[in-house]
């Protein structure tokens, strides 16, 4: 957790909040990604588990729950679907979460999470090239708005991380490894150490616009090239296999949360 530029907090306390049984927590974010800044906050994303009680009533239950904290002046926070709800994610073809779920910087894990780790390359599709493409246009326009490192480094990261997955079959969202690939511009590793000093720096005159540009929409055409070549099936495989783990967990209640 240090080597990715963790601070030494106490990440239990906020996870300690969830009322239900947790069944996964891992660190997203920046610091998954492989540039945050000294000032950036710490990203849990993972998965609980709502009692059957809570599914069969009247009510309609919360899926997604948002917890935040500041420990020792950092801020941290700690969203969570409940399990259905997170597979039903999952077989949308969400890189997201599946970046969530195959996160190295693990928090808090169960037997329930190994199973999912363990699924998750079925879940890959040729169709998760829409998802990069489409986060790295929304990011794309949020840097030329701003002119943030932070937004051009998520635009690299998602199209270099989809060319990746597409040619691969792999998943890496950690962009210092994806910086040393064939595919990756050579300055990334530049503008990685220029962020670290602030979460919203400037890019400033670090990369000539002209040559960002061109370098994005030759990334953007190389990501199409990926997904035309890639031996990614067109739809996820597993869905029995999820159904049936979700209904177990479901079943089991507590006892899979220990």
């Amino acid at each position: 957790m240090r080597a990715a530029g963790l601070p030494a907090v106490d990440l239990d306390a906020l996870l300690a909040r969830q009322r239900d049984p947790l069944l996964f927590a891992t660190v997203s974010g920046a610091h998954l990604y492989g540039f945050p800044s000294r000032d950036s906050d710490v990203d849990l994303r993972g998965v609980h588990l709502l009692p059957v009680a809570d599914l069969v009533g009247l009510r309609e239950p919360a899926e997604t729950r948002t917890l935040m904290g500041e420990h020792d002046g950092v801020e941290m926070d700690l969203v969570t679907h409940d399990l259905r709800k997170f597979v039903r994610l999952l077989l949308r073809r969400n890189g997201y979460v599946l970046e969530q779920l195959l996160s190295p910087l693990v928090v808090h894990s169960t037997p329930v999470h190994e199973e999912l780790v363990a699924l998750a390359p079925g879940l890959f599709t040729s169709h998760h090239a829409h998802h990069y493409r489409g986060f790295a246009g929304t990011q794309w326009r949020l840097f030329e708005k701003t002119g943030e490192l932070k937004p051009l480094l998520y635009t690299l990261r998602v199209l270099l991380t989809g060319i990746h997955l597409m040619a691969t079959g792999r998943l890496v969202a950690h962009l210092p490894t994806l910086a040393g690939g064939p595919d990756a511009p050579a300055y990334v590793s530049e503008l990685i150490a220029a962020k670290e000093a602030a979460e919203h720096g400037p890019t400033g005159d670090l990369v000539p616009p002209d040559r960002l540009r061109a370098d994005v929409e030759a990334l953007h055409a190389r990501l199409d090239a990926a997904q035309a070549a890639t031996a990614l099936p067109d739809a996820p495989a597993g869905r029995d296999a999820l159904h049936d783990l979700v209904v177990r967990a479901r079943l089991d209640g507590a006892a899979v949360g220990g």
